[in-house]
């Protein structure tokens, strides 16, 4: 079977640090949690992770037999405790199903969903899953479940789900790993839950930075061949010192520039152009928004080359250990020319006020709800209606969620006779006021 996955034919030397570690870890069999700024291109090195054939060879190099499970929670509809587990243990059937497991092993995998399926009984899930990974591990093979996008489950981490993912490990004698991706560690989603002792033991925190150069021509190659994208080769040098190696940044440039069809001549103008496209400044929305008070306020001094203390230093650490600011020849730097534009602007629209006048995504949010009057528009729909042209990208809930918002203060400003209402889980429905 060819394999569909463009990440899946990047050479094997691609995120070589990052890969390396990751093998090195699970190798060991340690759980890790992999941290990185929201859409700097984690996905997109699991992609490769987990579906380059050399990667257990190459990177782990133990000698056994590995069976990678990813659980993407984006696929959650309901955060809730029992559609995670049903979920995981889907995953871990699928898994089985496309690997060399004896037939009879997947077979009772199959047998242990299908009756969870019926009984929808929660503890019957975790002891399934609890049984498929001892029954794999029984042929000698080690499991690793990937969770990717463990921050979604926020609302639904207790010390039961903790005190359940040990009893999994536990029931495969230890030898199952776990790998959680996050924007930020276990601590900072759950910190009543995950303590810094509980977690030191559990899992070890690894940050994945913005791709370097190499690893950044290597995604840039594989889109432009993918789309048939006409660039030049004398800016991509210019190019790459724009994205710097933030994967949803680099994403959205190409999509911009295919669609513009204009021709840039320098670095200066391929700036300006990308940090007024509006996809670009809802990422660099989102990923300021991600940030604490503590850090927003560092990055800002940052912004301005004012001195950093080091009590400012540590409490914003987080900016540090993802690459959103680096060190270069004794200053304080953000990662990215697009980034630190949107600081500037941001205090500039923070001191002028805010435009009434619709977005262009504003009013194609508007354009559709409107056109769907009293229905309920599921968050797939919005996506195909307002980004159709960066849906392979990836859309996530926080863009859908805060354009919505942006539209709402809009038409409450205009006194419209038209409000938005969400529907939980699934979307947004307009109605007449």
């Amino acid at each position: 079977m060819v394999n569909t996955i463009i990440e899946a034919l990047y050479p094997i030397s691609f995120r070589q640090e990052d890969a390396s570690t990751l093998g090195q870890h699970l190798k060991n069999r340690n759980s890790v949690v992999l941290i990185g700024m929201k859409r700097v291109g984690i996905s997109n090195f699991l992609r490769f992770f987990l579906n380059h054939k050399e990667i257990a060879k190459k990177y782990i190099a133990d000698g056994n037999s590995h069976l990678f499970i990813p659980v993407d929670l984006n696929d959650l509809v309901e955060r809730e405790v029992f559609p995670f587990w049903i979920l995981t243990l889907k995953r871990i059937l699928d898994s089985a199903e496309k690997s060399d497991l004896k037939e009879h092993t997947k077979k009772y995998i199959e047998r242990l969903f299908l009756d969870c399926m019926q009984s929808k009984d929660t503890f019957l899930t975790i002891e399934s899953v609890k049984k498929s990974l001892a029954k794999i591990t029984q042929e000698n093979v080690l499991s690793t479940i990937f969770f990717i996008r463990f921050d979604r489950l926020k609302e639904i981490v207790t010390p039961e789900l903790f005190g359940n993912l040990q009893g999994v490990k536990d029931a495969a004698n230890r030898k199952v790993s776990f790998i959680f991706t996050s924007f930020k560690g276990l601590t900072s989603i759950a910190p009543d839950v995950f303590t810094k002792s509980s977690v030191a033991l559990f899992a070890r925190n690894m940050y994945v930075r913005p791709a370097e150069k190499k690893d950044t021509k290597i995604i840039f190659d594989t889109y432009k061949e993918r789309y048939k994208l006409i660039f030049p080769p004398s800016l991509e040098t210019s190019f790459f010192e724009t994205v710097d190696g933030y994967v949803q940044y680099l994403q959205l440039a190409l999509i911009s520039f295919h669609e513009s069809k204009k021709i840039f001549k320098n670095k200066q103008e391929i700036l300006e152009f990308l940090s007024r496209d509006e996809r670009i400044m809802l990422q660099s929305e989102e990923l300021w928004e991600s940030l604490n008070n503590a850090e927003q306020n560092t990055l800002l001094k940052v912004e301005k080359n004012q001195a950093i203390s080091p009590e400012e230093k540590k409490s914003a650490a987080y900016l540090w250990d993802c690459g959103l600011v680096a060190e270069d020849g004794g200053r304080n730097v953000i990662f990215s020319s697009l980034f630190n534009h949107y600081l500037k602007q941001r205090q500039m629209v923070k001191s002028n006020g805010s435009s009434i006048e619709l977005s262009k995504k504003e009013h194609l949010l508007f354009t559709y709800l409107k056109s769907k009057v009293g229905n309920i528009c599921e968050r797939e729909q919005i996506i195909q209606a307002v980004w159709a042209e960066v849906e392979e990208v990836g859309i996530s809930d926080w863009a859908i969620d805060r354009l919505v918002a942006r539209l709402r203060v809009k038409l409450k400003s205009q006194n419209a006779k038209f409000e938005i209402q969400t529907v939980k889980t699934r979307g947004y429905k307009m109605v007449e006021s």
